[in-house]
């Protein structure tokens, strides 16, 4: 199928999308909040650079995109534009995401996945997802993924 829009177009829409404060993350951040947990946001000299920081929990959380990390979900579709550019850049993206992952536990934080399938669509269970997070917070537990 050929791009409904001309290259130079394609470009501007791609570079318009936000790497920060996503509608996804805002809403995580809001739903957090109002169970009465504190944060940071993107504290640079952690790896990864995670979106929302919990220093009391000793906890991060990311808030992935289905697209740009790659996640096996009805979201995410291969670009049938530049197969091989697209492939490349999701294929690093997701070998940082788990070099970060990595890094951090093994430094001795606790490290939460919010997938945005898990956010979007009619019928999801934004509480649920809430609840998820809070119970995994005032937990031990070293890793949460949450996901479709």
């Amino acid at each position: 199928m050929v791009d409904v829009v001309d290259n130079v177009t394609r470009s501007r829409m791609m570079s318009g999308i936000r790497g920060r404060d996503t509608k996804p993350e805002i809403l995580i951040r809001s739903l957090l909040h109002r169970h009465g947990f504190r944060f940071r946001l993107y504290v640079h000299d952690l790896p990864g650079k995670p979106d929302i920081v919990l220093p009391r929990y000793h906890a991060v959380v990311f808030v992935h995109g289905c697209f740009w990390h790659g996640h096996d979900c009805p979201l995410f579709k291969w670009p049938r534009s530049r197969p091989e550019f697209w492939r490349e850049k999701i294929k690093r993206n997701q070998e940082n995401d788990n070099r970060a992952r990595e890094a951090l536990l093994a430094s001795g934080w606790r490290v939460g996945v919010v997938w945005e399938c898990v956010l979007r669509g009619a019928g999801k269970n934004i509480e649920g997802v809430a609840q998820s997070l809070a119970d995994w917070l005032r937990s031990d537990t070293p890793l949460i993924e949450v996901r479709e």
